[in-house]
């Protein structure tokens, strides 16, 4: 990996073809150009599928052959979900592939003409005048079981987004027609309470059984932790009850559908979980990172599907970057700015190590321990959302030891903050 425009430009040689890219959904166009910005070729026009796919390599060596090249870069903005296709081809055909981000491609666009145009044959050019000055990234794609993981994460992530929205569906129609039956239950989503809404939602439902009844279906249902006493509560209430009373035949079906789609969806999410399980298996060194107290299959899963492999890091930094957990500051002259996160980089990954650290504050004693020092300590004190970032940053090197090194985690260890002579930053 090239980190530094340094290294990004000295690898730019007269050999070097760089193509520019601009995608479309259907229609993509390319410009190629030396080294030195000079344009080698005509525009070419080529569309998203297999037989575009070869006019453009046929293109790119045609090229490579008439002005003596032998390294191709292709570069493009990551727009969407419309570049996938094109860079698994250009890695599948031993071509560099880079990508440029869209705001430099916005604000580069007027250095040619002065005019703020965008088209699709300009936009190449511009693509490939940011790959020339060594402004560009090299994006990972993930293979193997890192790439399992990270479509099965980004399935379960849409599950369980999909899920929030109709609990939240369901808590609206509990509110509006019976109101008061999470006052009888601890939760609508326990086994009593959703068998109950299966079958008898509304108040005027369950009224028109006797308190006999109700305790005989819970019994017919399989469940048998509850009985008259509980059935006694449930029918009180909803004589009480101020639910609305109109268009109940309509709200009945509604809450079967949801119903339905909450069952469907926890099924789902039960079957992507025991996918991500046997994908961890595959990689040893994260059952290590589950003896952790406080660490759980998602957080780990999700940690290994947004980083990858894990080795192509030289250091931790590099993956609180990756994060967007590095430092930046605002400062100017005698003015010096506050230091918060840059937060650039992958913000799944961000939110990911935030959920993560929650837990392990409130049941790992090491972390709870740390927590306390840094919000308490005499000089350089933390605010409590600073402390969770500073262990956010803690988790990335202790998973980063763990999977480079292959050794178990020691919380003894990484109390040895506590103990440092010199003070970290803040």
């Amino acid at each position: 990996m090239k980190y530094t425009q340094n290294d990004r430009i000295e690898q730019l040689t007269e050999k070097t073809l760089i193509v520019g890219v601009d995608i479309a959904s259907q229609v993509h166009y390319a410009r190629a150009f030396d080294y030195r910005g000079i344009e080698h070729g005509k525009t070419l026009k080529f569309d998203n599928n297999q037989s575009g796919f070869k006019a453009l390599r046929d293109w790119i060596e045609k090229l490579c052959s008439e002005f003596g090249k032998n390294h191709v870069i292709v570069g493009m903005e990551p727009t969407g979900h419309y570049w996938f296709s094109l860079a698994w081809f250009v890695l599948d055909n031993d071509m560099e592939l880079v990508v440029v981000n869209p705001f430099h491609v916005k604000r580069f666009k007027e250095l040619d003409d002065n005019n703020p145009t965008k088209n699709d044959r300009k936009d190449p050019k511009t693509i490939a005048m940011l790959i020339k000055d060594g402004r560009y990234a090299t994006p990972y794609l993930p293979k193997g079981v890192y790439g399992e993981l990270r479509v099965a994460m980004g399935s379960r992530r849409r599950i369980v987004k999909q899920l929030n929205d109709v609990k939240n569906r369901i808590k609206r129609w509990l509110s509006i027609y019976f109101p008061e039956f999470c006052s009888v239950f601890a939760s609508w989503e326990g086994k009593t309470a959703l068998a109950t809404l299966q079958k008898y939602p509304l108040p005027a439902q369950l009224l028109e059984l006797s308190v006999e009844e109700i305790a005989q279906y819970w019994k017919d249902v399989g469940i048998k932790r509850v009985g008259i006493k509980k059935a006694t509560v449930l029918h009180e209430t909803a004589k009480d009850s101020v639910g609305t009373s109109q268009g109940l035949k309509s709200a009945s079906e509604e809450l079967a559908f949801l119903l339905e789609e909450y069952a469907l969806l926890k099924s789902q999410e039960q079957k992507i979980l025991s996918l991500v399980e046997e994908l961890l298996h595959e990689i040893p060194a994260s059952q290590e990172l589950l003896k952790i107290k406080g660490i759980g299959l998602v957080t780990v899963a999700g940690l290994l599907s947004e980083v990858g492999d894990i080795t192509r890091f030289a250091s931790p930094k590099q993956i609180q970057k990756y994060a967007g957990l590095n430092l930046k500051e605002n400062s100017s002259g005698k003015h010096k700015g506050r230091t918060t996160i840059s937060k650039r980089g992958r913000k799944e990954l961000r939110a990911l190590l935030f959920r993560g650290v929650m837990p392990l504050v409130a049941t790992n004693d090491e972390f709870k321990e740390l927590h306390k020092y840094y919000t308490t300590r005499s000089v350089n004190r933390l605010t409590k959302l600073q402390s969770l970032v500073a262990l956010m940053c803690k988790l990335i090197r202790i998973f980063f030891a763990i999977l480079t090194k292959n050794v178990a985690y020691d919380g003894q260890k990484m109390l040895q903050d506590i103990q440092r002579p010199t003070l970290q930053a803040a």
